[in-house]
């Protein structure tokens, strides 16, 4: 096996070091009012912490310092830098403001100093790689900033009131330290037949971003919040299912389907043998001059008085209707 050399190995933090710049180039940008190059700063920030550590795993570059520096970077650019852009634009000055940015910088720590001690957890079922434990870091830190961000593009209204901004602030960090499981995009893999589809829309994003990129991140923003119902009804479905642990996707949804069926008491449809029936039903002749083959009766034949009376009662009953009395 070849190994990394040292300036390979130093690329993950050094991205990490720049994740962390842009972070506390949002609190300086905030400071001048430039609110546009604060939200782009942040989300800079995200896109570089998604990378270093998926670099340092390509590279095989991954240390324990990489990992506490990437803690330390998240806190800084994710918890300390939105509360400050948020209570610089929105809360200057006031003490109760100050209050919820502390909260949301006290919150993220609390998330990745859990995030850090389940990474040690060796007892998780296999399914829990596939979520994580609350909102990430960025993601938080992003979401934080959405009254800014609409404000910036549709101007003031009621996103932007002081009491909507501390209640969002809160809101966001309960989420962070949450045990509401979140989709992590690390396990997910796409098909192969999907790689086109995929670059397509990679396209139209990169597009979209260009010409709107605020009304882009607020949306994807809003889809995030939106996934999360069906993430926790994920989570626990597979948690009820330990069959569908170790399976593909593909195969979680025909398990799915089968247990829905059952739970309903339904049956596959019999199309070939139904339809191949009514095909022989409709070709058989109808001559009165044809034998037609007799099918052997199961019960004992009755006396001959009776069998038109009880097959006209049988033939009543077979379509559903009722006898009317006789008058005597």
């Amino acid at each position: 096996m070849a190994r990394t050399t040292p300036g390979v190995r130093l690329l993950p933090n050094a991205i990490t070091v720049l994740a962390l710049c842009a972070g506390l180039s949002a609190v300086q940008f905030a400071l001048t009012g430039d609110y546009l190059l604060a939200i782009g700063a942040i989300g800079v920030a995200a896109v570089l912490d998604s990378l270093d550590g998926r670099i340092a795993r390509m590279l095989d570059a991954t240390s324990r310092m990489g990992a506490e520096l990437d803690s330390l970077s998240d806190a800084i650019s994710f918890g300390v830098a939105p509360a400050l852009v948020l209570y610089v634009w929105q809360f200057n000055g006031d003490r109760i403001g100050w209050i919820a940015t502390l909260i949301f910088a006290v919150c993220i720590v609390l998330r990745l100093a859990r995030f850090n001690t389940l990474l040690d957890d060796t007892e998780q079922p296999p399914y829990a790689s596939e979520f994580f434990v609350g909102v990430p870091a960025p993601a938080g830190g992003l979401l934080a900033l959405l009254p800014l961000i609409l404000t910036q593009q549709f101007g003031d209204g009621w996103w932007s009131s002081g009491v909507v901004v501390w209640l969002w602030t809160v809101a966001i960090a309960a989420l962070l330290i949450s045990r509401i499981p979140t989709l992590s995009l690390k396990t997910v893999k796409a098909p192969a037949k999907a790689v086109a589809p995929l670059l397509v829309g990679v396209g139209l994003l990169a597009a979209a971003i260009i010409q709107y990129p605020l009304i882009a991140l607020a949306a994807a923003l809003v889809l995030y919040l939106a996934h999360v119902p069906y993430s926790v009804r994920r989570y626990y479905w597979l948690a009820g299912h330990p069959e569908a642990w170790d399976v593909p996707a593909r195969e979680r949804r025909a398990i799915r389907r089968a247990r829905s069926q059952r739970r309903l008491g339904l049956r596959p449809p019999l199309r070939r043998r139904v339809a191949g029936a009514a095909r022989r039903a409709v070709r058989m002749p109808r001559h009165e001059d044809q034998h037609v083959a007799r099918v052997p009766r199961t019960h004992p034949p009755e006396p001959q008085g009776r069998v038109s009376d009880h097959g006209r009662r049988r033939s009543w009953r077979r379509i559903g209707l009722r006898q009317r009395g006789r008058q005597d």
